[in-house]
């Protein structure tokens, strides 16, 4: 299981690199959103995942801490998660603005010349 984790992991980290190496905004959005996506895969990773585990001390389990699950990265995550959201909703309104003056979703605010 560990390696179909690290799989998605590094197969989304790999499409949000390319992704933000595209020339147009939409891309480079969309990129950023897989990344992020990768990191919050990878901290709730980190965080030891368990099923059916309290992630708060019970006093009659005891205060053993591999009976409980971390909340921390928990938390961080879905910290995460509401200010990527936040963040994409920016990015999308300044790429909106950016194609209304300059007409194009190029990066640099021109298509390329053809030749």
């Amino acid at each position: 299981m560990e390696f179909v984790f690290a799989l998605a992991i590094g197969v989304m980290s790999g499409s949000g690199i390319y992704l933000l190496l595209r020339p147009r905004t939409f891309q480079v959005i969309m990129g950023l959103s897989l990344l992020s996506y990768a990191v919050n895969l990878f901290i709730f990773g980190m965080g030891r995942l368990r099923s059916g585990a309290a992630p708060v001390l019970d006093t009659v389990r005891g205060a053993d801490p591999a009976l409980y699950t971390d909340p921390v990265p928990q938390a961080l995550v879905l910290t995460a998660i509401v200010i990527g959201f936040a963040v994409t909703a920016l990015l999308l309104v300044v790429l909106l603005a950016a194609r209304g003056l300059t007409g194009t979703d190029h990066v640099d605010g021109r298509e390329p010349e053809r030749e």
